[in-house]
């Protein structure tokens, strides 16, 4: 993990989108008046007439989207989570996956680190409202180069894809697109403990297995770049071979990442799962930093969950 360089994954996905553009003319991009933050402005500044700026109205900027994808068009919708997942739910369900159409859908800026803006842009439901729609893919990228796996991938899904993407920079994790949709990347065997994560927060679980390890204790973090389908196999792997599950993510922990885990240890290994995360609350206004403390986001709390 190279920590001096820092790329935000919303920047990784407009470099990709225009790369993806120049290949497939049938990708078109639409944004609802936010493009400078999402980075679709790299795709409308080299292909302006594929562009659609929608304003601020974002269903009508999935309906769109979901007409473009019946005349064999692929539109990527791209806005903040909050609007992209939470303003837009009945189009996104009703005129995207209940026909099963080929539109991905773009969340940035998701999670408490949007930061200062508060409670009412920080979304902390977006995979929880997205994994429970049938036909829709989930993936959560922590650094760019998996970002820009992510968005080639979709690319190549024939249906709907959520994308959810961070505001700040992250540490650089991996040097090759190695990833598979629906497996998750286990860094270490230590048997200690798992730690199960996705996003940002993938970063700060390998600080966190780095500093435990200077300490004596061995664990592993899994990567769960892929929401849905969620890597069964490597959950209960990981119950089988270490003696603690922990799930850490910036999001609620009703419905999200660590939700999905435990479905599958009810259903195939039983056994104990310690859910880091937003417990049933609203985000609140400050730094970015400040809140993953006060939220119990960061190194010291994954150590203090292994070590109790």
């Amino acid at each position: 993990m190279n920590q001096n360089k820092k790329i935000a994954t919303r920047q990784s996905f407009g470099e990709t989108l225009v790369e993806l553009g120049k290949i497939n003319p049938n990708i078109v991009a639409l944004d609802a008046d936010l493009s400078a933050a999402t980075k679709t402005n790299l795709f409308a500044k080299e292909f302006p007439h594929r562009f659609f700026d929608m304003g601020i109205a974002e269903q009508d900027m999935i309906g769109t989207a979901a007409g473009l994808a019946t005349c064999g068009k692929m539109p990527f919708a791209a806005t903040f989570a909050m609007f992209a997942t939470g303003r837009t739910y009945d189009q996104i369900r009703n005129s995207v996956c209940y026909p099963n159409l080929n539109v991905k859908i773009i969340g940035t800026h998701s999670g408490i680190t949007v930061g200062e803006d508060g409670a009412t842009h920080q979304m902390l439901e977006d995979i929880s409202l997205m994994r429970g729609l049938p036909n829709m893919t989930v993936l959560y990228p922590s650094d760019d180069i998996q970002t820009k796996w992510a968005v080639e991938e979709a690319s190549k899904i024939n249906g709907p894809v959520y994308i959810r993407l961070c505001r700040l920079a992250t540490p650089t994790i991996y040097e090759e697109k190695h990833f598979e949709l629906g497996k998750g990347v286990m860094h270490g065997e230590g048997t200690d403990a798992t730690v199960f994560v996705a996003g940002d927060l993938v970063s700060v679980a390998l600080q966190a297995k780095e500093e435990l390890e200077k300490e004596g204790t061995n664990i592993r973090v899994v990567d769960m770049h892929t929401i849905k389908p969620i890597d069964r196999e490597i959950i209960v792997k990981c119950a089988k071979e270490t003696k603690k599950l922990i799930s850490m993510e910036d999001h609620s922990i009703i419905g999200g990442l660590g939700t999905a885990i435990a479905e599958v240890l009810t259903e195939e290994y039983p056994a104990k799962l310690i859910r880091l995360g937003m417990k049933d609350v609203f985000g609140q206004s400050g730094k970015p930093a400040e809140l993953m403390d006060y939220f119990g986001l960061n190194v010291e709390q994954i150590k203090k969950s292994v070590k109790e």
